[in-house]
C-alpha cells in the first residue's frame, strides 16, 4: 500500500485478500463520509508460507496488520486487516518466511505501527536485529526497520 510504482517490474505486491470494498470514513474532512478501498496484490498469499524458492528477492517489505482489536466497522481493520489471536505465532513465521525468501545481503525493510502492540513485543518474536530505522507519523507510533540477511550462516551455525 506504499509502493510509488506499482508497476515497476521488480515489485511483487502479495495479501491474501483481493476486495474492493465502501467504509465509513469522515477523517481529515472526508465529505462524503465514504472511503472506497481497492486491495488488489499482484499474488494471492499469506505472508506465513511465501510461494517462492528460497533467496529469491534482494528486497522484501513487510507491513503486516498492527492491529490486535478492532470494531466490526472499522476502516483501519478494512485497509490494512487484524492480527488474530495467534498473532505472535503468526509474526513470527512471517519474519521466518521473509528471511527464507530473502537473498544472502538482501535487504528486509519492516514496517510496525505500535498503537496496539510494541515494536519490542515483536522484535522478541525474530532473532534477527535491525540495523537502523526511523520512527515517525502522528505521535511517532509508526517505526520503519530495516534488515540485512546475512552472506553467510553465523559461525557457530555453520
Amino acid at each position: 500500500m506504499f509502493y510509488f510504482d506499482r508497476q515497476h517490474p521488480d515489485v511483487v505486491f502479495g495479501d491474501r485478500r483481493r476486495e474492493t470494498i465502501t467504509v465509513t470514513d469522515r477523517s481529515n474532512g472526508n465529505e462524503s463520509g465514504t472511503r472506497t478501498l481497492h486491495i488488489e496484490p499482484d499474488v494471492l498469499m499469506d505472508f506465513r508460507d511465501i510461494p517462492y524458492p528460497d533467496g529469491t528477492f534482494k528486497l522484501v517489505s513487510f507491513d503486516p496488520p498492527h492491529l490486535v482489536s478492532a470494531g466490526p466497522k472499522s476502516w483501519l481493520a478494512a485497509k490494512y486487516g487484524k492480527l488474530g489471536p495467534d498473532w505472535r505465532e503468526d509474526i513470527r513465521q512471517g519474519f521466518a518466511e521473509c528471511f527464507r525468501v530473502l537473498a544472502p545481503d538482501g535487504v528486509l525493510v519492516f514496517k510496525w505501527n505500535e498503537t496496539q502492540v510494541k515494536v519490542s513485543e515483536v522484535l522478541a518474536l525474530t532473532d534477527e536485529k535491525p540495523i537502523f530505522g526511523q520512527v515517525a507519523g502522528r505521535g511517532h507510533m509508526t517505526h520503519w526497520l530495516v534488515f540485512m540477511k546475512p552472506m553467510q550462516p553465523p559461525k557457530n551455525e555453520a
